[in-house]
């Protein structure tokens, strides 16, 4: 059985889903905020500030059908739910933590550079 060329960068191939819900900001930082262990949905919410819970549990629910997060529902009253990383899951903590860390530092220049920008194409009626 020959294994089939996967490549991101053509329309039609599957793995470009999968890229592009990687990439969304949301999954990257649920990734990183579940990187230090399994939470609970609002510990999940107050971890990635700004996420409503609609988006939060789609995006959950999202990440468990990719089988990159798992959910474990425990028999107990109040009910209570956990979220965590799969094995699968687990592969994602270094580039996405990476990503988060290279935002951080150099914000500063992406801000300087967009300002440069805007001076540059900015038309001098509209300043």
């Amino acid at each position: 059985m020959t294994v089939p060329a996967w490549n991101v960068m053509v329309a039609t191939c599957p793995s470009r889903t999968s890229l592009a819900k990687i990439a969304n900001k949301w999954t990257a930082m649920i990734v990183i905020a579940l990187s230090g262990g399994p939470l609970r949905f609002g510990e999940l919410r107050q971890a990635v500030d700004g996420i409503s819970g609609k988006v939060l549990a789609d995006t959950l629910r999202d990440l468990e059908r990719d089988g990159i997060v798992d959910r474990t529902s425990y028999d107990e009253m109040p009910p209570r739910v956990e979220y965590e990383l799969t094995a699968l899951g687990q592969t994602l903590r270094e580039p996405l933590t990476a990503l988060g860390l290279w935002a951080e530092e150099y914000i500063e220049d992406v801000m300087s550079a967009r300002e440069s920008y805007d001076k540059r194409v900015t038309p001098a009626a509209f300043t």
